[in-house]
């Protein structure tokens, strides 16, 4: 089915019934045979983007697929890029070459991708589609499959977008490009509303499902629960949750009774509850890898791990009376304050490269970390094994003092090692030491540079890619999404025993109704602020107006005051404004035409003028088709004369007409008059081939040539020069 028949217009989506009939599967093991046979040999993207092989590789397999107008497409090549990837960590002895075909399916994805974008519908829907990659393959195919996965139909059923595929595969230039961004923004500000049947969710609201379409509010209630799942709205929300968690985690450890519960730390149970219930929520609709990817969600789930900690011993503290553990378990909590702050602080400041920088300087940090601690393990049980017998140093007196010297209290290594052993204690402390503080601190050093080095080379690519896993997170189905902690746990409480008992019609109802009860104030203000507020509304835009004009009103020098100018803004900026934006309606001739003839003949070619300006060709004139004579006979419509070319009342001239005009045009006068006329035309051709003699094309002919006989002269000066070298070599040997 054509696509230009199930949809109307760019503001109409693709209906359902069309998204459902459209063939994902045979798109999948075509693309991966055409990108096998396509490229054999390592490839970075650099050399993929050339003009030479995107004229001869690229362009050609992408018309190719673009003819299917297959919205699946893009997912497709995001699917095997994956193929691709798990292919390069398998076998390594072809790794470059099947990271090669995984960039090339990257880049088929972001150019196929651009034979949607004339329709912003259209390109949203193939973004955001949820597909499955077995629709269009037959019962035979999705029979092996199930048995190939263990005879488990809920693994057949693993939809996913183009943009989660993209994220999952880790497709930066795909994320960054425009046609991406456009639709994400589109996303996170709210314009293009979407919803997704909720599969892996924990509760379940498939009642009504809303297709993708543009955002009114005119078409909404006042009341949209929809609106909280915005991501735009969603980070906000996030961030007043944060502070007012902080403030209650605060309070919390402020009033700790080790004896008792306080009521400041019931709230803090409560809201430490529902934030955990809410990111369990989001590593199950989307998955953990697409959770994990985001850098934030790491800190979360450290946060909550905090809290199990300090929920398990808190509850033995009050069950068995021990206020050691109940002790230990605010300890604990009080941990976590190095993760909210920061938490907190960077959930504010989120958009800047500085904070990706050092996201990705921790994660490496640790990374390196853990792999060092690994490393000295061995010299860790060594030390332990050589004063086992003394009872001096227990393993955990040992660890402390290697990590005092891992981080630059050498004196230690030096002052404690013959303890260990009079004469393997000093050689192993020197090697520890001198690992320690020479290789393996300059090692980190660099490795972090790099970081920092990678990260602004490719800072765009990398915020960009950040931001979008952000929207991905926000836009979900399941309804506990909608709810703020700590009220998700009173839907969760509510609604999960109701989904088993009441009809999807009274689920939908209730979870609606409670939606709008909790989250009532929020509701009002996001109303009020996309109905009067926004940008382009009318009290916006008055309000706007107002101000304009109370500036314009202000005297010349408080206006141009330095200080003013720097808040407002220059009104240099409004004055250009207002001159593109003004519509001339009339040619504003400021060269006649002697004045161009001049310019662009000079006055050495004679009276050879130019074609009229483009201002002339533009005025209306009535043209009438010219005579022409009757066909030969033998109807050849090659065989025409076009006569009657001069100056008539039916074929009208504008001004002063061309030079080829006047060279081929007959006149209606004497012959004398004729051959006088093509004397003074032959005159002034030879006039003009002078003038192109003497232009610079012709001098610098000139001057190369002289050259390249200047140069043959020195060629023959040296050979015979050499020749003569020779000759009297040969004489003196002789």
């Amino acid at each position: 089915m054509d696509p230009e028949f199930v949809y109307e217009s760019h503001l109409l989506a693709p209906s359902q019934e069309y998204l459902a009939s459209v063939k994902v599967f045979p798109l999948i093991p075509t693309l991966k045979k055409e990108v096998i046979n396509t490229i054999d040999s390592p490839l970075n993207w650099s050399q993929l983007t050339a003009s030479d092989v995107n004229f001869s590789i690229v362009r050609p397999l992408v018309f190719k697929f673009a003819r299917l107008k297959n919205l699946a497409v893009v997912y497709a090549c995001l699917v095997v890029k994956s193929y691709f990837i798990e292919e390069a960590e398998k076998n390594l002895a072809f790794a470059g070459v099947n990271q090669s075909r995984a960039c090339l399916c990257e880049l088929l994805a972001m150019k196929l991708l651009a034979h949607f974008a004339s329709e912003h519908m259209q390109l949203v829907a193939v973004l955001t589609t949820s597909w499955d990659p077995l629709t269009g393959a037959s019962e035979d195919v999705v029979a092996e499959i199930r048995q190939y996965l263990g005879g488990n139909d809920d693994d057949l059923n693993y939809p996913q977008s183009a943009l989660e595929m993209a994220i999952s595969t880790e497709s930066k230039n795909f994320i960054a490009s425009p046609i991406v961004q456009k639709v994400v923004n589109d996303l996170y500000s709210g314009r293009v509303v979407y919803s997704t049947a909720a599969i892996r969710s924990i509760l379940a609201d498939n009642y009504k499902h809303r297709g993708i379409h543009i955002y009114d509010w005119r078409a909404t209630p006042f009341l949209d629960h929809y609106r909280l799942r915005v991501p735009r709205y969603k980070n906000t929300l996030n961030f007043l949750n944060f502070t007012l968690l902080l403030v209650i985690f605060i309070l919390c450890l402020s009033y700790q009774d080790a004896e008792r519960l306080t009521f400041w730390e019931v709230v803090f149970c409560v809201f430490a509850f529902g934030f955990a219930l809410d990111e369990y929520t989001a590593s199950t609709e989307h998955g953990w890898i697409i959770y994990i990817a985001n850098m934030w969600n790491v800190f979360d789930f450290g946060f909550i791990l905090i809290c199990i900690g300090y929920a398990f011993l808190r509850i033995r503290g009050l069950l068995y009376s021990d206020i050691q553990s109940s002790e230990m378990a605010f300890d604990v909590l009080a941990c976590g304050a190095c993760i909210l702050l920061p938490r907190l602080a960077f959930l504010a400041i989120s958009n800047t490269i500085v904070v990706t920088s050092l996201r990705a300087m921790i994660s490496d940090f640790i990374f390196f970390i853990g792999i060092a601690a690994i490393c000295f393990s061995g010299i860790f049980f060594t030390l332990w094994t050589l004063a086992k017998d003394s009872g001096q140093w227990p393993m955990k007196s040992i660890a402390w003092l290697m990590v005092q010297i891992w981080f630059g209290n050498t004196y230690l290594s030096f002052g404690q090692a013959s303890s260990f052993h009079p004469l393997l204690g000093p050689i192993l402390m020197t090697i520890f030491a001198a690992l320690c503080n020479t290789l393996l601190l300059t090692i980190l050093i660099s490795m972090l540079s790099n970081v920092v080095a990678r990260i602004d080379a490719n800072a765009t690519q990398e915020f960009l890619f950040q931001h979008t896993l952000t929207v991905i997170e926000g836009v979900k189905a399941d309804a506990l999404f909608s709810y703020q902690p700590p009220f998700n746990i009173l839907a969760f409480v509510l609604l999960k025993p109701a989904s088993w008992l009441v009809s999807p019609r009274a689920l939908h109802s209730l979870n609606v109704f409670l939606i709008r009860l909790t989250s009532f104030p929020m509701l009002v203000v996001i109303a009020i602020y996309e109905r009067y507020l926004a940008s382009g509304q009318r009290l916006r835009e008055s309000g706007k107006g107002a101000a304009h004009a109370f500036f314009y009103s202000l005297p010349r020098h408080i206006k141009h005051m330095p200080l003013v100018e720097a808040l407002v803004g220059s009104t240099s900026a409004d004055l250009y404004e207002a001159i593109f934006d003004l519509d001339i309606d009339h040619d504003l001739d400021l060269f006649d035409n002697e004045t161009e003839e001049q310019v662009v003949f000079p006055a050495s070619t004679g009276d050879v003028r130019t074609p009229p300006s483009p201002v002339n060709r533009r005025r209306p004139s009535s043209l009438a088709a010219p005579r022409r004579e009757q066909s030969s006979p033998l109807g050849s419509p090659r065989r025409r004369v076009i006569t009657n070319l001069g100056p008539s009342p039916e074929f009208p001239t504008a001004g002063r007409s061309s030079p080829l005009t006047r060279l081929f045009t007959r006149t209606t006068a004497a012959s004398s008059d004729h051959h006088a006329t093509i004397e003074s035309t032959a005159r002034k051709l030879e006039t003009l081939v002078d003038s192109i003699k003497d232009s610079p094309l012709q001098r610098l002919k000139e001057e190369m040539k002289e050259l390249q006989d200047r140069q043959a002269r020195i060629e023959n000066l040296l050979l015979v020069l050499t020749r003569g070298m020779r000759n009297d070599s040969s004489s003196s040997t002789m």
